[in-house]
Formats: C-alpha cells, structure tokens, sequence
C-alpha cells in the first residue's frame, strides 16, 4: 500500500487541483509533482506567476497565496511503479473530501490532472458528498505526466488556463 499526502491548501483555496496518487518520484521526495518531466509546475509557475527555479516550499506558498489547492484523490492504493494504470482498483481508499470541503468553503471550482483523477472521484467520493461540495463545477484537464504523451506542454498548458479564468472570477 502506498499513501498520498496531506492537502496543500491555504484558507483562501478557491480552486482544488486533483491527482489521483503521487507517483513514486514525488513519494521519494515527499513533494508534490517531484518527476522532472512532469510539466505540472513549469504550468502552474506560467500560469500563477512564479520562479519555476524557486524551491518547493516557495513554489507551494506561490500556489497557496494564489488559492489554490492541490491533493490526491486517494489516500491508499496498490500500484507497482508510478502509472495510473497500474492502480489496483480494489485496493483504493480515497481521501476524506466532506471534511476537506467543510474546512474550506471557499472552493468554487475542482480541477482533475488527468482522466484517472476524474474518474476516481466521480466514482469512490462523488457519491459522498452533498449539499454545495457535491454541486462544484468540475473540469477535467490534460494530464500533466510525461506519460500523457498525445499533447505537448504548450497544448496542456493552453487547457490549464481555465484555472486562471476561474482564479481571476471568470466561471
């Protein structure tokens, strides 16, 4: 069994940033998006307006002071290597999202990086949550990983602009 980590998420959070599980570069470092190829920060750090070169913890206060939030759709998992595919589906335990949104109300928007963060939460959280977390808009998003090889970086990076419309008030 491999274990996700805790949120990244300031009290400002209007916009929640799903993977599904981190892969086995970014569960070595205990950093989100750690493999160097996945194009997740050189993204965000366009998009929000940081230094790509800063260090993590800068890079995490830049997405924080932006409002947004970043987590995993599961907290348990088995899965050999890193690939999505490989998650054996009668292993996942997902993460506590009522919670999650209860402590952050502020969220109006869930984003998924990748076909497989989408597809976990409409399936193992979805159905958990009522009231307004069970209405937020949701969007899924090129994945990021270098293993989502059918889009460039500028193409994903064109996708991923909808977290800046909605981060600036445009739905």
């Amino acid at each position: 069994m491999i274990e996700s980590f805790a949120p990244l998420a300031g009290n400002d959070a209007r916009v929640l940033i799903l993977g599904s599980m981190p892969g086995r570069a970014s569960l070595d470092a205990q950093q989100y998006y750690a493999y160097a190829h996945n194009g997740f920060w050189p993204i965000m750090a366009e998009l929000v307006g940081f230094d790509l070169t800063a260090d993590y913890s800068a890079r995490c206060a830049a997405l924080i002071e932006a409002g947004v939030a970043v987590w995993d759709v599961l907290k348990y998992c088995e899965r050999e290597g890193s690939l999505d595919a490989s998650i054996v589906e009668n292993s996942i335990v997902a993460n506590d999202f009522a919670s999650f949104f209860e402590q952050h109300g502020r969220i109006r928007h869930v984003f998924f990086n990748g076909a497989k963060a989408e597809a976990s939460y409409r399936r193992y959280v979805l159905p958990t949550l009522d009231g307004t977390a069970s209405e937020l808009p949701m969007m899924r998003l090129p994945s990021t990983s270098p293993a989502h090889a059918a889009m460039n970086l500028d193409n994903k990076r064109e996708h991923w602009r909808a977290i800046t419309n909605v981060l600036q008030g445009d739905p």
